[in-house]
């Protein structure tokens, strides 16, 4: 009888758990029809609780011209999504004692032209946003040259920096070219093109078997292509019509929502990183001369809590960490809440007018539905 009572209960609870599961679906699968109709760009989105799917659906279509559909398999461009694999190949050297994240930028590039503002501007400054090197690359100027240009291009101009916009470490700019600069150290020290070494060292160990990177045209087969509206109209927007879409280091990984779910179980799992590094990346960094009235939000690569993300303060007690991706027509996220076990994935191949209130429904749907505590 006691074997009885407890098998009504397993089976009540599955009913239960899928039930949650279905309402959740449905209604988030109403807010997402209005966004994307089946005729244009769309994207795909994934919600998981362990290894537990709780919401996967795609919308829209991967190829205007050949009418292709996007589905989970699809591979997008992840935007400044790259930019926590970039930090994540620097920690894995870190690991190996290639490097210090106190290194310098004179260090790797002794030929800045000014030696001591090259000294003062640490690897740690470069993950984490806090390096006061403006953006030097004459982008508006010569957006043709820019088209094709790689990291090595993009990152030559920030060489010739006379003048920080700050104290390295007083505070947070965001900087494209400062990542362009670390897959260029990455290269220098491992002694192999940046995107094998993170193909070796993270998609590989991680079983992201459709990821890719951006190397100059490549990927030119087998991806979505990206598009924005003009005048009523979708024209493609992404390599050859975008000015830095070739400068990989700030923003080349192209993957999959199942990909970056099995990134993200790799950091659980510590497969590439040890416990103290992923600790490291997803902590606030704070150098100890810190003057913004910003509290600081940016670890090495991956950034912290609601603020910026979803620009609400509705969940203050949940350990937020997350990226979101912007390149050409591509727009995505990625958000991970570690403690619960829950990833939070979007990729889409055009702006998403709802961004923002996507993510937040996604939040808010996951609490309604008991997942999120």
């Amino acid at each position: 009888m006691k074997r009885f009572f407890i098998l009504l209960f397993i089976i009540g609870t599955l009913t239960t758990n899928a039930q949650s599961h279905n309402k959740l679906s449905n209604e988030f699968d109403a807010f997402l029809q209005k966004e994307f109709s089946s005729n244009e760009p769309g994207g795909t989105v994934l919600i998981k609780k362990g290894d537990d799917t709780i919401f996967l659906k795609s919308y829209g279509l991967a190829n205007m011209k050949t009418r292709e559909k996007n589905t989970e398999n699809t591979i997008y461009n992840t935007g400044s999504i790259s930019k926590t694999f970039v930090a994540n190949g620097i920690l894995i050297l870190s690991e190996r004692n290639l490097l210090s994240l106190d290194d310098t930028l004179f260090d790797h590039f002794p030929d800045f032209k000014n030696q001591e503002i090259a000294q003062q501007v640490t690897i740690k400054n470069l993950l984490s946003h806090t390096s006061g090197i403006p953006d030097l690359r004459p982008v508006r100027a010569q957006p043709d040259f820019y088209l094709t240009a790689k990291d090595t291009a993009n990152f030559e101009p920030i060489k010739a920096v006379q003048t920080l916009n700050f104290e390295p470490g007083e505070k947070f700019q965001y900087s494209n070219p400062c990542y362009n600069g670390l897959a260029l150290i990455i290269e220098k020290v491992s002694g192999q093109p940046w995107q094998e070494f993170i193909i070796k060292n993270i998609f590989a160990p991680s079983g992201m078997e459709h990821s890719t990177i951006t190397n100059g045209p490549h990927p030119a087969n087998g991806v979505a292509h990206a598009y924005v509206k003009n005048r009523n109209v979708y024209e493609e927007s992404d390599y050859g019509e975008v000015p830095t879409f070739a400068a990989a280091g700030n923003g080349g990984v192209w993957s999959t929502v199942n990909d970056l779910a099995k990134y993200e179980k790799a950091h659980k799992n510590e497969i590439f990183l040890n416990k103290k590094s992923i600790k490291n990346s997803r902590t606030a960094y704070r150098p100890s001369n810190w003057k913004s009235d910003i509290l600081p939000f940016v670890g090495y690569g991956w950034m912290m809590g609601e603020r910026m993300l979803l620009r609400s303060e509705d969940y203050p007690n949940v350990y937020i960490v997350h990226h979101t991706g912007s390149q050409g027509g591509f727009r995505a996220f990625h958000i991970s809440i570690p403690d619960q076990d829950i990833v939070f994935i979007g990729l889409f191949n055009r702006p998403v007018q709802s961004f923002r209130p996507l993510m937040k429904t996604g939040f808010d749907l996951l609490k309604e539905h008991g997942y999120l505590k």
